[in-house]
Order: structure tokens, then C-alpha cells, then sequence
């Protein structure tokens, strides 16, 4: 297939269904990018894993030292992404470096568990955290997370059903108020409370309860997850491919620096062991600060967090839809880019529904943000993990291929990228709940439909050239 059929889709021939010939627009400014980035990246985690990195820790100094290990390590994976999203530019994102690299099956597979596992919970899991915290400052009854959770999805996918210009102001506007936020925080850890008598930063200071730097890095790594999603946007870059390697780097360099000084400023206020025996971390920060008007400032800051990374969480997992309805007549429904919204809105719609049904288990479980990581946790790390694996696959089977921008110290760093990915795929199997076992079913019955519906492999259209 020649790059200008490619770009007008796939021809429709009998029995086929006849998706849209509308493609993506280049509109997409680089600081659209960065936001989006930090907006994903820069959501509650930050707000809830210092703690838990501070009881596996035996040392201040190590607790700042696995946040930089964290940001290098993303550095790495951010890079590996950055080479394939300049070499094959696509709305698909890594459902089309999957499909180059190993084919329709694994496509499929990844934008199956996408839809249904990785980005609806991912979604779903944001959505429980604004909920919990909105229900803080004014609480609607029994079921009130669940409700704030529900209205959440619904107004956000409204929003980025108005086009993607709506979508991106709102995302900036999001993650400005966050990042003002983090550095508040910042700002009172260093300069409003006094030092801790301990801060866990000389030696010997006092120390957390454990030393499993392994287990650190699980969180940490987490709390760093979602710059991965730029990979979508690739092909609605204005500026070009190259402005996504740009974007990416700086997106990670910004985020290190804001949870660096974000963990120092708590350790300096709170100590090692004050950080280790938090349960709410920055609301025991601010409420240190300002009594309880503090804890309301940080609750609006979560919650603001948790939307922010959840509409960026929103716009990103679209385009796989998109993809998926692009290339599978099955799922053509989804393959529909309407020119005057600029997106794919059949996309948000089924996205959403599905978030919808997610957050519904609320009504059933007091834990549905602890559900929802084990629930998609073992199912992204797997497809990470396969991502990173595509990049050594695209060197070997597309030697020719022009690469605006290459991965540098390479192997070492992709090789990194995919044994840290191994590692978080193993740690999300031996430490979560029943919720992963939900995840990997789900992802098994898209295998079954592969078993017995092979047809939507055979005649969906090729769209990796």
C-alpha cells in the first residue's frame, strides 16, 4: 500500500464497512503536548505513594534517590517511545507500533484491552479519587464518590466531544491549577514549617520501616506512569514528528524536578518516619500549615489532580478506539473522525460508557480506586512491556525506514526501558487483589473472539504502512 492510499484509509470493498475518510489534523501545538503529559503523569499518585516509598526506604537520602531513579527510568522508556513515535506517526499510538512489529492479534489484543481494560480503568480510577475528595468538602450520601466519579466522566467526555481546541484549553487550564498546587506545596514544606527534628537527610537520622528499594521503585514507577500517552497524538503534531521527541523529554525532566522538590519539601517538613506514618500525606503537610482550612485547599488540589489526568486519560484513549474501529469493519462504528468536533466521537462515546460501568462497582466495594489499579495494572505493564520489545522488531524488520530522531546508548536504554517493564509486570501480579484475575479474563475474551470470529483479523483493513 502506497503512503497516499495509507492516508486515505482503507477501500471499501464488498461486504466491507465504509469507515470515514476524514483523517486527524496536524493542530496540536507542542505546549498542547507538554500539558497533556504532565496532566497525565501529574495526577493523585503524588498525593498518596511518598508515604508508602518512605516506609521501604532506609534513609532520606534515599527516598530522593529512588524519585530520581524513577524519572530516569521513564527518561528511558520516554526516549524508546519518542523514536517510534517520529518513525511511524500514527493516532493509534502503540496499537500501531504493536501492529508493525508483531502484527493484526497482538494489535487487536492491545486495543481490546485498551478499551475495556487499560484506559476505561485508568479512567474510572481517576474519577474515584475526585469523587473521594469532592465528597470531603461537600458530601452527597452514602453513595456520593460514586456519584461525583459518574458526573465526572460524563462532563468530560462532554467536553472533549465539544473538539479537540475545547478538549486542550481544558487540559492546560487543568494542569496549570495542578502544578500551582504541587508547588504550594512545596513552597510550605520549605519555607512556612520548621525542619522536622529529624528530617531523615544526615546520617544517622531516623529511617522508615523497611529497606525494599525494589518495592520502592513499584510505586514510585507507578506515580511516573502515563507519558507513554503523547505516542497518540503523534500524528496531530503541528510543528512535526520531531516536537514529540522535544515534548516528551521536557514533559519528563518537569515532572522529575516537580516530584524531586515535591518529596523533599516533605521530607524536610515531616521526617522520614512522619512521611512513613502518613495516610494522607499532603492533607498532614497542609493541615500542619493551616488547620483545617489546609485540608480543604489540598482536597480541591487532589481533586483537581485527578481531573486533570483524567481528561488528558480521556482525549489519549479515544485515538486507540479510533484505531480500533479504523482497521476492524467489527468495530467500525468507532472508526468515524467527524471534522467539526476534530476527534473521534463515537470513540469518547463507548469510552465513556465503559468508565461508566467501571465506576458503577463502587456501588458495590468501599475500594474502587485499590480495585481499579488491580484491575488494569498487569494488563498495561504487559503491553509496555511489548511495546519496548517492538522498538528492537522495527530495527531488525524496517532497517530502512527514516527515523527523525533514534533512541541514543541504544541497546542499553531500550533494554532498560523493557527489563524495568518486566519487573512492574511481575510486582502487579504477586501484589494485588482479585481485581488483576478481573483484568486478565477480560483481556482473555478478546483472545477468544480472535479464536472464533478470525474473519475481523482477515478482513480488516491493513493500516501499517
Amino acid at each position: 500500500m502506497s503512503r497516499a492510499e495509507a492516508n486515505q484509509g482503507p477501500k471499501v470493498g464488498k461486504g466491507e464497512i465504509k469507515t470515514s475518510q476524514i483523517q486527524p489534523a496536524r493542530v496540536l501545538r507542542t505546549i498542547d503536548a507538554v500539558a497533556l503529559i504532565v496532566g497525565i503523569v501529574i495526577g493523585a499518585g503524588i498525593f498518596r505513594t511518598p508515604s508508602l516509598v518512605a516506609a521501604n526506604v532506609d534513609s532520606g537520602w534515599m527516598l530522593l534517590l529512588v524519585w530520581l531513579v524513577g524519572g530516569f527510568v521513564s527518561l528511558a522508556g520516554a526516549l524508546c517511545y519518542a523514536e517510534l513515535a517520529t518513525a511511524f506517526p500514527n493516532t493509534g499510538g502503540d496499537y500501531h507500533f504493536l501492529m508493525r512489529a508483531f502484527g493484526k492479534r497482538v494489535a487487536f489484543l492491545f486495543a481490546w484491552a485498551r478499551m475495556a481494560v487499560i484506559q476505561t480503568g485508568s479512567i474510572a480510577l481517576l474519577a474515584f479519587i475526585f469523587g473521594d475528595y469532592a465528597t470531603e468538602i461537600y458530601p452527597l450520601g452514602h453513595y456520593s464518590p460514586v456519584i461525583y466519579a459518574a458526573a465526572a466522566v460524563v462532563l468530560l467526555t462532554t467536553i472533549n466531544l465539544s473538539g479537540v481546541k475545547m478538549g486542550t484549553v481544558t487540559q492546560k487550564m487543568l494542569t496549570m491549577l495542578e502544578v500551582v498546587g504541587l508547588l504550594m506545596i512545596i513552597f510550605v514544606g520549605f519555607f512556612i514549617l520548621s525542619p522536622a527534628p529529624q528530617s531523615g537527610l544526615m546520617p544517622g537520622s531516623e529511617s522508615g520501616s523497611g529497606n525494599e528499594f525494589g518495592l520502592a521503585m513499584v510505586f514510585v514507577l507507578l506515580t511516573y506512569g502515563g507519558w507513554n500517552e503523547a505516542a497518540y497524538i503523534s500524528s496531530e503534531m503541528k510543528a512535526g514528528q520531531k516536537w514529540v521527541a522535544k515534548a516528551l523529554i521536557f514533559g519528563i525532566l518537569l515532572i522529575t524536578s516537580i516530584y524531586f522538590l515535591v518529596n523533599f519539601a516533605f521530607l524536610r517538613a515531616m521526617g522520614l518516619s512522619g512521611m512513613a506514618g502518613s495516610n494522607a500525606i499532603a492533607s498532614d503537610l497542609m493541615g500542619n500549615a493551616y488547620g483545617q482550612t489546609g485540608v480543604v485547599l489540598i482536597s480541591v488540589l487532589v481533586g483537581v489532580a485527578a481531573l486533570t489526568s483524567a481528561n488528558a486519560t480521556i482525549f489519549t484513549g479515544a485515538r486507540s478506539n479510533y484505531a480500533l474501529g479504523r482497521d476492524f469493519p467489527v468495530f467500525a462504528f468507532m472508526g468515524k473522525w467527524k471534522s467539526q468536533s476534530e476527534g473521534p466521537v463515537n470513540a469518547f462515546i463507548l469510552q465513556g460508557a465503559i468508565a461508566i460501568i467501571l465506576v458503577s462497582f463502587g456501588l458495590f466495594s468501599r475500594s474502587g480506586f485499590e480495585t481499579m489499579i488491580d484491575y488494569t495494572a498487569p494488563v498495561f505493564w504487559f503491553f509496555l512491556l511489548l511495546v519496548g520489545l517492538a522498538l528492537f522488531v522495527l530495527r531488525k524488520k524496517e532497517p530502512e525506514k527514516e527515523r527523525p530522531f533514534k533512541v541514543p546508548f541504544y541497546p542499553v536504554l531500550p533494554l532498560l526501558f523493557c527489563l524495568s517493564s518486566t519487573y512492574l509486570l511481575y510486582s502487579s501480579l504477586a501484589y494485588t487483589g482479585w481485581g488483576a484475575l478481573v483484568g486478565i479474563i477480560v483481556l482473555l475474551i478478546g483472545a477468544i473472539l480472535l479464536l472464533f470470529k478470525p474473519s475481523m483479523i482477515k478482513s480488516g483493513a491493513d493500516n501499517s504502512s
